[in-house]
């Protein structure tokens, strides 16, 4: 039996990635959105994975409408439109339920089983433990960017303040 304190740490830690992308994605200026840098289009990045790297069946892949399959693409193709803040936001949150739920429901069988595509074969526990360190890696990206134009970015999340 897998202890509650397990899943309930790993929750809070990995919330505590989502938040801050949130938080970056919310503090980015309108202004900065496109600019040079597609502030937004590292955002999309990071959550396309986030939600990729979560689903249980990766092979079956589909983000939510309106997000498209680009970040796949080896030439490194751009998706056909920018996304709003507000479109990646909703995905934020699609994510952070789809995450949350895939954790409330683990078990020691679920933690086990593999998660394979072309280039990684881990346990669950293992390609969380990445797609954790992926969010937060990106998020680290966007504040830094936030920092350069913004002199200012989000603070520091600890632990998620969502339950589990």
């Amino acid at each position: 039996m897998m202890h509650a304190s397990f899943k309930e740490t790993l929750w809070k830690q990995f919330g505590a990635a989502i938040d801050m992308l949130e938080n970056a994605v919310k503090a980015c200026p309108d202004a900065q959105w496109d600019a040079t840098d597609k502030f937004w289009h590292k955002a999309f990045h990071t959550v396309f994975f986030l939600d990729y790297y979560l689903d249980t069946e990766p092979g079956q892949f589909r983000p939510p409408h309106p997000f498209g399959l680009s970040e796949f693409d080896p030439a490194g193709r751009m998706p056909e439109r920018t996304y709003t803040k507000k479109e990646i936001l909703e995905y934020v949150a699609f994510c952070r339920k789809k995450c949350h739920d895939l954790i409330a429901e683990l078990n020691e069988e679920r933690l086990a089983a593999r998660w394979i595509n072309s280039w990684r074969n881990y346990s669950r526990f293992e390609i969380l433990i990445y797609n954790m360190r992926h969010v937060q890696h990106h998020a680290a990206q966007l504040n830094l960017l936030l920092r350069q134009q913004t002199n200012a970015s989000p603070e520091w999340v600890s632990q998620t303040n969502v339950d589990l």
